[in-house]
């Protein structure tokens, strides 16, 4: 499971999958209990990595110890499999599909109500359309290359001229951006406007800074 908190400032935010090797076990009332007791711990001590939140203490033990205390009393490996850490100026988490998702949002201003509903909904967005960077800055040259290449052979094997191949591999590139960043995704609560234009209606210098979207895998 996965559960994503954030601080009562709005500055940290934290996401903390435990894994068990069966959903018989993730099911169960103490698997629960100690995954979102770990993010307590992680949120309370706004710790920064795996490694420290797995020796930070739990009910006066290790985190870790508690980890192989609960591995020898169900015959069964549990691990905290993935730890994210967002910071900034307003943190917003948002837990999605029964605790199989969780996405921590940094905006570039302080949270207020509207602001942590906006964030909100953009998390959720997140956690629908599983946007690989905020924006075009954001993505490898390398994934821009690749998308060229591969839109340069479909229009080669389509028999297009040579030189309307450029255009064709810069437009496919263009629109796996949009499709792909967060910032120009049609917005899914409202088709007509832009996840960026959405924010804009909280603020207008209101953006995305960065995020985290952590499933179980």
């Amino acid at each position: 499971m996965v559960i994503a908190l954030t601080s009562e400032d709005g500055k940290f935010g934290c996401a903390v999958n435990l894994s068990s090797e069966t959903d018989f076990v993730a099911k169960n009332e103490d698997f629960i209990n100690l995954a979102k007791s770990i993010a307590d711990v992680a949120l309370a001590g706004r710790i920064k990595t795996l490694e420290d939140l797995l020796n930070a203490s739990l009910d006066g033990a290790p985190i870790k110890d508690k980890l192989l205390d609960t591995v020898a009393k169900i015959g069964e490996k549990i691990e905290v499999k993935k730890y994210e850490v967002v910071e900034g100026e307003g943190v917003v988490a948002y837990i999605h599909m029964g605790y199989r998702m969780g996405v921590l949002v940094q905006l570039n201003q302080a949270l207020n109500e509207e602001k942590a509903t906006v964030g909100k909904d953009v998390a959720m967005q997140i956690a629908a359309m599983n946007p690989v960077a905020v924006d075009a800055s954001g993505v490898s040259d390398e994934m821009k290359a690749r998308e060229k290449e591969i839109a340069r052979e479909k229009a080669i094997a389509a028999g297009k001229p040579e030189n309307m191949l450029d255009k064709i591999s810069e437009g496919a590139v263009n629109t796996m951006l949009k499709e792909n960043t967060l910032l120009p995704q049609p917005f899914v609560k409202d088709g007509g406007k832009t996840v960026e234009q959405y924010l804009k209606t909280a603020d207008k210098d209101l953006t995305v800074v960065s995020f985290k979207r952590v499933t179980l895998s």
